[in-house]
């Protein structure tokens, strides 16, 4: 099962217990839809209307960012780790 963790300024938005959620799932966006049936209230902050990932945001498979932010169809193990967090951006 794939563990999904948030960076920590995130986690004003979530309960503690979901700061670090283990779920199943084959693909980032299955990966994703499990967690966000245990935290709904980060769907609309990371993902846009589209399902798509919003541009504040950056998503992780297994420490690389992941490649297709818009169907989130990279492939997810057991083992994997999704880290969520907000892009960065300036110079």
């Amino acid at each position: 099962m794939a563990q999904v963790r948030v960076t920590q300024n995130l986690y004003r938005h979530i309960p503690e217990t979901a700061e670090s959620v283990v779920v199943s799932g084959s693909t980032v966006h299955d990966v994703l839809e499990a967690y966000f049936e245990i935290v709904p209230q980060l769907r609309g902050y990371v993902l846009d209307d589209s399902g798509g990932v919003r541009k504040h945001m950056t998503i992780f498979i297994d420490g690389s960012p992941i490649a297709d932010r818009g169907r989130l169809s990279d492939t997810a193990s057991e083992a994997s780790e999704i880290f969520i967090m907000q892009a960065l951006f300036g110079g």
